[in-house]
């Protein structure tokens, strides 16, 4: 009678992952011709398996698992488990369109953006560390995407008014902006220009006086323009087309745009992290999570999750990714690079 192959566990990747996300184990003696495929857990609950061979097995991470380091595990296993990182849901009851937004102090904003038109009875909820969330700001139709400028006041487009709004600190706001298209996607540089993505397809440049400039001309996007400053203060575009892959666009102080990436489906938020290296969400199902763009132009998947739509880095530890419905948080230590 042959000996029992016990399986063992060498790696997760990738290594974040929230409720849903798929995750691959790797290892060595995974029974995948027996009545019933391996039993995995993810912490104490079961996870689905979607995938299997004898040295890999596909599982989704099971929803309610409790947010943190959780150890994975297979029946009759031999060694130490793997650990995949979860993300906790930080606030919930959202309509998110955009990435959300870190201050300076940590506090969290996310939006409730709503359908075409509706003036929902809170446009911005503001999240503390703790987890605290509170109503901010009201009365914007379609909040839709937020940025802080040099000095650290949020601002926010509404895409059903073609506006933007600055928010003082009791939640207040005053129009900076009007006449902008389709308003959607939001970046401040260094000197306090902000640009605005029109999802029609113009990239708009709003001056500190208040005026108003085409700057670049993208395809245009059936759902919207995402924009992030990177560390060389050029703009950094995505926008989903109706196409099988679109790219991530980096546009220079002279308005000229270039490809720095491509095959992304359905690109939706991106962010840099606090070592300047770019993160984008895909959104495009079997492969939707937040990828970090490699020095060599290759994508890695760093957090695997269905249906996200943005992502901020907090200031000071930890990262937050959004659904249109949930955001949420990972307390992890966000290296830039390639680990």
């Amino acid at each position: 009678m042959p000996a029992t192959v016990c399986p063992i566990l060498t790696a997760v990747r990738p290594a974040w992952a929230v409720e849903h996300g798929r995750i691959d184990l790797e290892g060595t003696g995974f029974a995948v011709d027996e009545a019933r495929l391996p039993v995995v857990r993810v912490g104490e609950v079961e996870a689905r398996v979607v995938f299997a061979s004898s040295k890999r097995l596909g599982v989704l991470v099971p929803p309610g698992t409790t947010g943190g380091p959780m150890p994975v595990t297979l029946e009759h296993m031999a060694g130490e488990p793997v650990v995949v990182d979860v993300g906790a849901k930080f606030a919930t009851g959202l309509h998110q369109v955009d990435n959300p937004v870190f201050d300076r102090e940590g506090n969290l904003y996310v939006t409730y953006s709503g359908s075409r038109g509706q003036k929902a009875s809170v446009s911005i909820f503001r999240v503390r560390p703790n987890g605290n969330r509170e109503a901010f700001v009201s009365g914007i139709i379609n909040a839709t995407s937020m940025a802080l400028d040099p000095g650290g006041v949020l601002h926010v487009s509404s895409r059903f008014e073609g506006a933007v709004y600055r928010v003082s600190a009791d939640g207040s706001t005053e129009a900076v902006a009007t006449d902008l298209g389709i308003a959607c996607g939001l970046a401040f540089d260094r000197e306090g220009t902000l640009f605005v993505g029109d999802r029609s397809g113009t990239i708009f440049r709003v001056a500190a006086d208040g005026r108003v400039s085409s700057f670049a001309s993208l395809p245009s996007s059936v759902a919207a323009f995402h924009l992030a400053i990177g560390p060389d203060d050029c703009l950094y575009v995505t926008g989903p087309t109706l196409a099988s892959y679109d790219a991530v666009y980096r546009i220079d102080h002279d308005g000229a745009s270039a490809v720095v990436a491509t095959g992304f489906g359905r690109p939706q938020g991106l962010a840099f992290d606090g070592q300047g290296v770019l993160h984008v969400v895909e959104a495009l199902a079997g492969s939707s999570g937040l990828y970090r763009l490699r020095s060599d132009g290759a994508r890695e998947l760093v957090l695997s999750a269905p249906g996200l739509v943005g992502v901020a880095f907090d200031p000071v530890r930890g990262v937050v990714v959004a659904s249109n419905e949930t955001a949420y948080r990972l307390d992890v230590d966000v290296r830039g690079g390639e680990q």
